[in-house]
């Protein structure tokens, strides 16, 4: 079971994980916002949004960036999916998820795919300096969703 958490989605506004059940989930942990890999991860992300949406899926971004970065960052990129605040205390979702890189003080780029009671059906840990993209995030979906005899 995918370990449950509350964090900032937007300057006042907080989203539970428990909240969103009924949907299937990718928790995509990555280390910053501002950082090149990351805004070209997000940039994609959003763009495949009508391609999770089959799949009853929404993506939901977490990093250790503040509440306020997030907002600002989500602004700049249009960005349509809740990017989630791991800022106070810092990493703590991160560490659940052992998606937490202590030397550097950041989230590690870490996947996750829920199904639609919560359970974690797929994860994948990508190098801090590479796009996973969304190929397996797709398999992983198709895998988990039942199709009609």
């Amino acid at each position: 079971m995918a370990p449950d958490f509350k964090l900032h989605s937007t300057p006042d506004q907080k989203l539970q994980l428990s909240d969103l059940r009924g949907k299937k989930i990718i928790l995509a942990f990555y280390p910053a916002d501002w950082s090149p890999v990351c805004g070209d991860q997000m940039a994609l992300y959003n763009e495949m949004r009508s391609f999770f949406h089959k799949y009853n899926a929404e993506v939901v971004g977490i990093s250790v960036d503040s509440k306020w970065c997030h907002y600002a960052f989500t602004d700049n990129r249009k960005i349509h999916f809740p990017l989630l605040a791991d800022f106070e205390p810092k990493g703590a979702v991160s560490r659940l998820y052992n998606a937490y890189n202590e030397e550097e003080g950041q989230s590690k780029r870490a996947l996750f795919v829920l199904d639609e009671e919560g359970m974690i059906q797929w994860s994948y840990l990508s190098p801090d300096g590479i796009n996973p993209g969304a190929d397996g995030i797709l398999e992983a979906l198709e895998k988990i969703t039942v199709k009609p005899q």
